[in-house]
């Protein structure tokens, strides 16, 4: 009797806990249900290997340039670099150079006056790992500069993000600042064209008589076309340099050509300048310490940046010797502005281009949090809105609500008295799921919404077990108190199976699936753990109670 009133003690002290925290502690809501955004990001890491592979060449020229050994060729074939060497005299000293830096990152062949760098899949594999967790961490602190709340960011597999934001209003924005790779550099420029033309001309090349070249934007980017007597052909490149190529001219390895769009008041591009820079750049992102929107000196939005002291020493220095010369300010590849340099310039700047200020204000968070290390594409997109998601929740309700009482209504009618308390364990169930579910901060959504209503079922599936067995019990003769202890004591095992197994299954569904399936795993997961305490547990010390006090009550 002293037990049972300790055991009776302990079941309203529960419920009194989970009563106050479902009344006072709100429950998140998942973006099916809240509305918002899911985004699965694919990083191209295949691009920014190549993109080191590229660095990597060019330093190894420099490196065997300034020791004198001679170079016949150096190229790159996708992630492999060849260097042919003048003799085969200087092949070992230009191994042992190549492998004081690059040991770690290349496989060295030999043969002849060839050497062949492969990268090594050790460092491949790492790499890959890198430049997901680098990824990740730029494109949360991306996500804090918006001021999602509850945002989920995660990665999935080797090269994928997820991304889940909750609540927000204006998708696309939030799609263009979380995939932007925000590559900024200053670059020195060579020279400067207004026209295809005048670009393949100043490299040295030439374009057949009375021919023009135009260039139109699309949303893989620009398009070229030859327009000769009134024909017009799309001319096959992938880049500016091709361009020139293909009309007979000629870009030093040192430099490339980059274009700056030029943009009518509303946004459109209409035109581009062609500019020669040195592929060196002075100065990166790296270097950045904040970066926020401003006007430039025609009040034009703009943004100003402030470089580390690193970066003001190394920008100081160039600025100094460069009087009078054009800065190129590049981003993702594109002229952002070239300004001439009219003075020494030190920690301060500001990168104009005919910014809208919600562009500028991107622009600013995106340079704040980094660079991405390799472009990002969104291979999966799923949006909300918030009347759709509040219409899942109305609908949630409902047939939740419709459950319990269905269930609850079946089980009186069954069970007769024995239901009624099964009836009021199942109302504490609800109610300690609801509490545990915003006590932990798990989220809810649709798909949890329908774990919940599941685990209604659930939790009575144990009753009825166990009001089988006491009916069993009862047939065989049994007095109704040692009835209903065999009754729970016959069941516990079976019940412990099954809610197990369930388990099992709830944990993969957590570990492998992603975002609403992970709210489904969880909300069954919690609900198996209250539905056993609430059936088992809190059923038996009303049982007890009845059967003690109140036996000509019991039917069954």
């Amino acid at each position: 009797m002293k037990n049972l009133k300790w055991k009776l003690i302990f079941v309203l002290a529960v419920l009194i806990g989970a009563l106050y925290v479902a009344l006072t502690k709100p429950i998140n809501l998942g973006l099916d249900l809240k509305g918002g955004t899911h985004l699965v990001l694919q990083i191209d890491t295949e691009k920014a290997l190549e993109n080191e592979v590229s660095a990597a060449m060019r330093e190894i020229k420099r490196r065997l340039e300034s020791e004198n050994i001679p170079v016949v060729s150096i190229r790159r074939d996708g992630k492999r670099i060849e260097v042919e060497l003048l003799t085969a005299d200087e092949v070992n000293k230009a191994v042992k150079l190549i492998k004081e830096d690059y040991e770690r990152m290349f496989n060295v062949k030999v043969g002849g006056k060839r050497i062949e760098l492969s990268l090594k899949p050790s460092y491949v594999s790492k790499e890959i790992d890198r430049l997901a967790e680098q990824a990740l961490e730029t494109i949360r602190n991306r996500v804090d500069e918006l001021g999602v709340a509850e945002p989920v960011i995660v990665r999935n597999g080797k090269n994928r993000i997820i991304v889940e934001l909750p609540g927000v209003k204006n998708p696309e924005r939030a799609k263009k600042v979380i995939g932007k790779v925000a590559n900024l550099e200053f670059k020195e420029v060579v020279d400067v064209a207004r026209s295809p033309e005048e670009l393949i001309t100043k490299m040295g090349g030439t374009i057949p008589p009375g021919a023009t070249i135009t260039v139109e934007p699309s949303p893989t980017g620009p398009k070229f076309y030859l327009i000769k007597e009134g024909k017009r052909e799309e001319i096959k490149v992938s880049s500016f340099e091709e361009l020139v190529k293909r009309f007979g001219g000629k870009v030093p390895e040192d430099q490339q050509v980059l274009i700056q769009e030029i943009k009518n008041k509303n946004g459109k591009v209409v035109g581009y300048n062609f500019f020669v820079v040195k592929r060196e750049p002075i100065l990166t992102g790296a270097y950045l310490k904040d970066a926020y929107p401003s006007r430039d000196e025609l009040g034009m939005p703009a943004v100003s940046f402030v470089l580390n002291s690193e970066g003001a020493r190394i920008f100081e220095n160039y600025t100094a010797k460069h009087i009078g010369t054009r800065l190129a300010i590049v981003l993702d590849n594109k002229v952002q502005s070239a300004p001439v340099i009219r003075s020494q310039i030190g920690a301060r700047g500001q990168i104009s281009g005919q910014f809208s200020y919600q562009e500028a204000r991107d622009l600013s968070i995106v340079l704040r949090a980094g660079a991405l290390p390799a472009p990002v594409k969104i291979v999966e997109e799923t949006t909300v809105g918030p009347s759709l998601g509040k219409e899942s929740v109305e609908k949630g309700i409902k047939a939740g609500v419709a459950g319990i009482i269905i269930v609850m209504l079946f089980m009186m009618v069954y069970y007769k008295t024995a239901g009624v308390i099964a009836d009021l364990a199942l109302l504490m169930n609800v109610i300690l799921l609801w509490a545990l579910m915003a006590l932990i901060g798990a989220t809810l959504t649709l798909p949890g919404i329908a774990g919940f209503i599941l685990t209604i079922g659930m939790a009575v599936d144990a009753n009825v077990i166990i009001f089988e067995r006491i009916k069993e019990e009862l047939r065989k003769g049994r007095n109704l108190f040692p009835a209903v202890e065999a009754g729970f004591s016959r069941a516990w095992g079976t019940i412990l199976d099954a809610n197990i197994t369930t388990l099992i299954a709830a944990a993969v569904l957590f570990q492998f699936g992603t975002g609403p399936i992970k709210g489904f795993a969880v909300t069954l997961s919690l609900g198996i753990l209250t539905s056993m305490f609430t059936a088992v547990f809190v059923t038996k010390v009303l049982l007890d109670l009845l059967v003690r006090y109140k036996p000509s009550l019991f039917r069954i």
